[in-house]
């Protein structure tokens, strides 16, 4: 059952990004933009912890859930540091996974070396 959870639960995010994506002039950077910062503020507010804890990777591995992480980090390190928590904190969460997909990516590029579409 957790796996069906997940699936709705990132069916929907996904699906209403790309509603967005088709309805406005948004640029899809913006979008992703959008989409942390979403994450961090239902999570400041305390709504989004509940969703991870229901749906699982559902909730967690999309672009909210970055947001998400982000917060987790700058609470634990505001409580630890002060202000300058605000500064550490998502770095230290989000490093692991940030530097996987720079690496990962850097290695795809070489395997497959990628191309811009042509409009």
């Amino acid at each position: 059952m957790m796996f069906v959870k997940a699936f709705i639960v990132g069916g929907v995010i996904c699906a209403l990004t790309q509603i967005l994506m088709d309805k406005t002039k948004m640029m899809p950077g913006r979008i992703m933009v959008l989409l942390v910062c979403l994450g961090t503020l239902l999570s400041a507010v305390g709504l989004y912890e509940p969703l991870v804890d229901y749906a699982g990777a559902g909730a967690s591995v999309p672009l909210t859930g970055f947001g998400n992480v982000l917060w987790k980090g700058m609470k634990k390190a505001i409580d630890a540091n002060g202000l300058l928590g605000i500064f550490l904190g998502g770095f230290q969460a989000c490093a692991a996974g940030v530097s996987a997909a720079i690496i990962f990516g850097y290695i795809a590029s070489w395997i497959f070396n990628p191309k811009m579409k042509k409009k």
